[in-house]
């Protein structure tokens, strides 16, 4: 039936023709956006894994950030603990040189209170930030390594401890002075040793075992922070890795096809062409009508 009120083939025409235009703003949209699910709306489950699995790759960026922080401690310290270990060794060749019939025992000393020197110098200079490790004082230092999301959605930052007290080379560090206590820690002993021309060849000796001590004690500090250098390298490479799996992850997810969303525009367009001539045809219709009058 032919109707100038009710235009039936029209109103099919034109919901056809908002359908299709509606899909090429979705299509478009993806395009512009490069995304899929750009909104909860698009797609629920996705887009709240996706925000989540983002707010944590956020979280391992800056725990990368930290465990460069913690690299640069470690190294510090680690640099000071080998350059002491050199030191101390040259100590020992003097104690060594000492004991040498007819060697004058102060100018040795001479040499070995400016190698003490140096080894308060190296105290004191090996800080990053104001923290100094080989100075123990009585607090233990944390490093940053990693971020846990448990099971039940919970999460923690995990870290890495190491003991600046229980393998100081010296005592306490004094930030506002730049200096350390000398008193105390691996090499207090080392930094107490002082000949005299009255000092005998026993005495030189107990002076050597105890540099052997102080070796060992550096021995033990340097493979504290190797090893702790170690896990940081470790842990870097890690957070590198599963940052990188995180963003294949979220790509997967919302990530849209541009070669499938390309292709599905062109037909859309050519949908939307043929929707708009099927209108124009319907509208036509009426005028049709027109013509039985005349």
């Amino acid at each position: 039936m032919s109707s100038i009120l009710t235009n039936t083939s029209a109103m099919a025409a034109l919901q056809t023709l908002r359908t299709i235009n509606n899909d090429m703003e979705t299509t478009q949209g993806r395009i512009s956006s490069g995304q899929r699910v750009g909104a909860a709306k698009d797609n629920a489950a996705y887009w709240s894994i996706a925000t989540t699995m983002r707010s944590d790759n956020a979280a391992l960026s800056a725990v990368q950030d930290a465990l460069g922080l913690g690299a640069a401690k470690v190294d510090v310290a680690y640099g000071g603990v080998e350059a002491a270990i050199d030191v101390v060794k040259t100590i020992k060749q003097k104690l060594v040189t000492a004991t040498e019939q007819g060697v004058d025992k102060v100018k040795v000393q001479e040499e070995i209170t400016q190698l003490q020197d140096q080894l308060k110098s190296i105290g004191a200079s090996a800080t990053f930030n104001g923290e100094n490790w080989l100075a123990g004082g009585s607090a233990e230092t944390t490093v940053v390594t990693g971020f846990v999301r448990g099971d039940d959605g919970t999460v923690k930052v995990t870290t890495a401890t190491y003991d600046s007290a229980a393998n100081a080379l010296f005592g306490a560090y004094d930030p506002s002075t730049g200096e350390v206590d000398d008193s105390t820690g691996y090499l207090a002993d080392t930094l107490a040793i002082e000949l005299t021309d009255a000092t005998t060849d026993a005495e030189v000796a107990g002076h050597l075992d105890t540099i052997e001590t102080a070796l060992t004690n550096l021995a033990k500090a340097g493979s504290n922070l190797g090893s702790l250098s170690m896990r940081i390298g470790l842990q870097e490479d890690f957070a590198s890795k599963l940052t990188s799996a995180l963003d294949k992850g979220i790509g997967r997810l919302v990530d849209a096809d541009m070669n499938e969303e390309s292709t599905r525009l062109k037909a859309l367009q050519t949908q939307q062409q043929l929707a708009i001539q099927s209108l124009s045809i319907a509208n036509s219709n009426s005028q049709n009508i027109l013509s039985l009058f005349r």
